[in-house]
């Protein structure tokens, strides 16, 4: 008899985790409520983690083996018969005005490309030849150029993993799941006034999981962090292989092959789940792209998406399940590094549903 399981949560995590259990010898349930402001919906990202100067080595370890996993998912799902994926290698630009930190910054994607080759050649670029790959950046800025990074759009990645999944089997709901328990054991789910019993459910809900695992009396602590994106579209320029640019504040730009640019995004920690596009959030945005890219200043804007980013307390992405509960899995707190380490931590659920061993130790993602 097959194993039966359920995943709540239609987003990166969960897409990928449905993807991965579909293609193995398992019923595969997956049910999501569209949430207005489910992060991956929003997302348009930049898989480039080598460069980061953050220090956590457990979050280096799991955004380092997404980005590793992201050739063999793409190959595997244009396998599927999957064209549409959002994804291509572009290469990325980090750019700055000071010298000596690009130096730093190329010195330390050295080193780590020892035990991470994906992130293929590292260029120190003068001006000019940042103008080359990027012609749009003001001037003044040099940068350390990675050819192995890449662009994503959540949306359609997501898209892809839940058709490609569908085509082997896995069955998708729409609707708002409820968390079967009986005493200590999660037994299945109730959605759209139906029971469905599962031997494995996992909790994806991201910005939502608190709500969803309210009757264990248990909490992850999870809180929304808002984000807000801006769609530009701007005709003078091929943007068909145009490298991300990754500026030395916290924001990005990145652009796809219909002359749209994705700049943002915010980072709202006061919002709670207001969905509005807000004033601030719009001018924000501008004010650090412009001074990044002033010619961006003649782009037509298409739309503004928001996205609530999952965030922990520690700022680390957790995955696991309770001690005192069966049959419930979860991951969740990936922040800003939802399409980075998102699809990877879903293969990794899907292994433990199936009571296989994960790559991960799993004692460094613990709350």
């Amino acid at each position: 008899m097959r194993k039966k399981v359920v995943i709540i949560g239609g987003g990166i995590v969960g897409a990928s985790a449905a993807y991965a259990l579909s293609k193995q010898a398992v019923e595969v349930i997956l049910i999501d409520r569209a949430d207005a402001g489910q992060a991956t919906d929003a997302a348009a990202g930049i898989i480039c983690p080598w460069l980061s100067q953050r220090r956590n080595k457990a979050w280096y370890r799991l955004v380092k083996a997404g980005a590793a996993m992201y050739q063999g998912l793409i190959e595997s799902l244009e396998a599927d018969g999957e064209t549409d994926i959002g994804y291509k290698r572009v290469g990325a630009l980090s750019i700055h005005t000071d010298q000596d930190k690009l130096i730093a910054m190329r010195d330390r994607a050295l080193k780590r490309r020892e035990d991470a080759p994906e992130i293929g050649d590292i260029h120190l670029l003068n001006e000019v030849e940042t103008k080359k790959k990027f012609p749009l950046i003001a001037d003044g800025y040099q940068s350390v150029f990675v050819t192995g990074a890449a662009r994503v759009d959540g949306r359609k990645l997501r898209n892809a993993m839940l058709s490609a999944a569908e085509k082997h089997g896995a069955k998708i709901i729409h609707g708002d799941a409820q968390l079967h328990i009986k005493d200590s054991q999660v037994t299945g789910v109730k959605v759209n006034n139906s029971a469905i019993s599962a031997d494995q459910v996992i909790a994806a809900a991201g910005a939502w999981i608190d709500d969803l695992i309210k009757p264990l009396e248990r909490k992850l602590d999870v809180r929304p962090q808002k984000a807000q994106i801006l769609h530009l579209k701007y005709d003078a320029i091929n943007t068909s292989n145009l490298p991300v640019v990754m500026p030395p504040n916290d924001q990005y730009l990145l652009s796809f092959d219909d002359q749209r640019f994705v700049i943002g995004a915010t980072h709202e920690d006061e919002a709670g789940y207001d969905t509005s596009v807000t004033a601030f959030g719009i001018q924000d945005i501008l004010n650090k792209a412009l001074r990044i890219a002033p010619k961006l200043n003649d782009g037509a804007i298409i739309e503004a998406r928001v996205g609530f980013r999952p965030m922990t307390p520690g700022f680390l992405p957790i995955i696991g399940s309770f001690p005192d509960y069966d049959g419930l899995l979860f991951a969740n707190g990936l922040g800003a590094t939802g399409l980075t380490a998102g699809p990877y931590l879903g293969q990794e659920l899907a292994k433990l549903a199936l009571g296989q061993s994960t790559e991960l130790n799993l004692e460094d993602y613990q709350l």
